[in-house]
């Protein structure tokens, strides 16, 4: 399962893309996305999160 930013939560700060181990976060249109395909669910962005904004999708 992969995990979804919650973009309400967000700030926009980046930790989660840069601790990403397969580049599965990106910036598009000013907000921080997962690409599902190239999740690995091992949760080292929630880790990362300073808002706790990372959690597996549902």
């Amino acid at each position: 399962m992969a995990h979804q930013i919650n973009h309400d939560e967000c700030i926009g700060c980046g930790a989660c893309a840069s601790d990403c181990p397969t580049d599965a976060i990106s910036e598009r249109n000013g907000a921080y996305v997962v690409d599902e395909g190239m999740c690995i669910d091992c949760g080292a962005c929630n880790a990362f999160c300073p808002v706790g904004a990372i959690a597996p999708a549902e």
